[in-house]
C-alpha cells in the first residue's frame, strides 16, 4: 500500500542552499487520470537544478554557472528566476528532472499491468495535441514536482519501461533523463552524422560525457576538451582526442589535430569567452548548437562570421519528441554507457551539492530517497 506522506526536498524559494528543505511529511500526490506514479529509487542531480534553485537564469545574472559562490549563496534574485524560459515555477516546488524507480500505482484509463514496471522517465510533459511540444513542455522540477522524493507522478506516456534484469544500476540509468537527454536533443537538433568532425566542450560533464559517447555511436570523430586531470576518463569513453581546456591556443591545437580540416559541428556547454573561436573552427556550413553556459552566458558575435560562413545556430532545452526513445535505444543496445561517479542520500543534498560546486567529478552525481518499508 502506499503511503500517505514521503520524504522529499522543497524548493521554497530562489536564493542557496537554505532554500532547500528536507521534509518528511511530504503529501503523496496520487496519480491522475493518464498518469503513473514512480516510487524513485535514484534521482540525478544537474546544473538545471542549481541554475532554477539560485535564479540564475535571469538575464541580470550575467556569471558562468560554475560560480561556487553563486550555487552555495545565489545570485540575490527573488523573482523571473527563470528568464526567458515561459513556465509556471511555484513554491514550494519539488525539484529533480531524473527519476528512475517502479511504477506503483496507475490512474484512470492506463493498463494496470504497467505496475511493478521499472522505468526512466522522460522530464518533458506535454500537451499531446501540441505536435511539435515545444509550445506546452513543462519539465519534472521545474513545472511538475520531480525526483527528489520517494514518489512522484507523471503521465504514463512520460515512463519508459527498461527491462527489469538489464544490468546497469539505478543510480547509472538516473543520468539519462537531463544529461542524457540534452546530449541527444543537442546532436538531433544539429543533425549529428556519421561522417562529423566534431568538437565537444565541457566533455568531463554529465552532458559533455554523453555528447562523446552519443557523437562516437552515430558515427563521428569526436574531439574532446575537458579539464588535464578528466582527461584520461574522457578518452576512456571514447574520444578520438583530447584537448586541456587551459590550452591557450584551441584553434590552433583543433587544427593541428585535424590536419587544417575545419569542423562540421561544435557541440558547447561552455559559452563564455571562448565562443569566438568556436565559430572561427567551424568550416562554411558548419553547425554549432549549445544547452549550457557553464562558462558565462554572455559572448561575443559577429554576424558577419555567422552569415558569410553559412552557420547554423541550435539553442537546445525541450526535447524533439524522438529524443528520449532514441536515448533509450542507445543504452538498451549498449552503444552508450550512462554511469554515474557518486551517490548521496537524499538528506544529504546540501553536501551534494557542494560537491557539485567543485567540478572534481566526471560524469554525474546521484542522489537516493529513502527506500519504502514494503
Amino acid at each position: 500500500m502506499t503511503p500517505n506522506k514521503m520524504t522529499a526536498v522543497h524548493l521554497v524559494g530562489h536564493g542557496g542552499l537554505d532554500k532547500l528543505v528536507v521534509r518528511d511529511d511530504a503529501p503523496v500526490r496520487q496519480p491522475g487520470p493518464g498518469e503513473v506514479l514512480v516510487n524513485v529509487t535514484a534521482a540525478g542531480m544537474n546544473n538545471t537544478d542549481i541554475n532554477t534553485r539560485t535564479g540564475w537564469y535571469n538575464k541580470q545574472v550575467s556569471s558562468g554557472t560554475t560560480t561556487a559562490e553563486g550555487g552555495k549563496s545565489g545570485f540575490g534574485v527573488a523573482e523571473k528566476g527563470m528568464g526567458e524560459w515561459e513556465g509556471g515555477l511555484t513554491f514550494p516546488r519539488i525539484q529533480g528532472a531524473d527519476a528512475v524507480g517502479y511504477i506503483v500505482a496507475v490512474g484512470e484509463g492506463v493498463d494496470a499491468s504497467r505496475i511493478g514496471e521499472r522505468v526512466v522517465c522522460d522530464p518533458y510533459i506535454r500537451d499531446p495535441e501540441d505536435i511539435e511540444g515545444f509550445d506546452s513542455a513543462g519539465f519534472l522540477g521545474s513545472e511538475h514536482d520531480g525526483a527528489f522524493a520517494q514518489f512522484t507522478t507523471v503521465p504514463s506516456v512520460n515512463a519508459v519501461s527498461v527491462p527489469k534484469d538489464f544490468p546497469l544500476l539505478d543510480t547509472a540509468l538516473a543520468t539519462l533523463p537531463c544529461s542524457g537527454g540534452t546530449a541527444m536533443n543537442m546532436l538531433s537538433m544539429a543533425g549529428a552524422k556519421a561522417g562529423d568532425l566534431a568538437l565537444v566542450t565541457g566533455a568531463s560533464g554529465g552532458v559533455g560525457t554523453f555528447l562523446v559517447q552519443i557523437l562516437k555511436a552515430l558515427g563521428a570523430t569526436a574531439i574532446a576538451v575537458a579539464g588535464k586531470s578528466k582527461m584520461a576518463a574522457v578518452s576512456e569513453l571514447g574520444a578520438d582526442h583530447v584537448i586541456d581546456r587551459e590550452t591557450p591556443d584551441l584553434v590552433s591545437a583543433v587544427l593541428e589535430i585535424t590536419g587544417g580540416r575545419k569542423l562540421s559541428l561544435v557541440a558547447d556547454v561552455v559559452g563564455g569567452d571562448q565562443f569566438p573561436d568556436l565559430l572561427k573552427l567551424l568550416r562554411r556550413g558548419g553547425r554549432y548548437v549549445t544547452a549550457g553556459a557553464i562558462g558565462g552566458p554572455k559572448v561575443d558575435l559577429d554576424l558577419r562570421t555567422l552569415y558569410l560562413k553559412n552557420l547554423s545556430l541550435f539553442g537546445s532545452t525541450v526535447y524533439l519528441r524522438e529524443t528520449f526513445l532514441r536515448l533509450i535505444d542507445l543504452v538498451v543496445s549498449g552503444r552508450i554507457k550512462p554511469f554515474s561517479t557518486k551517490s548521496w542520500p537524499l538528506d544529504q543534498i546540501h553536501a551534494a551539492q557542494l560537491e557539485f560546486f567543485e567540478k572534481k567529478h566526471v560524469g554525474s552525481l546521484v542522489l537516493l530517497p529513502p527506500k519504502v518499508e514494503a
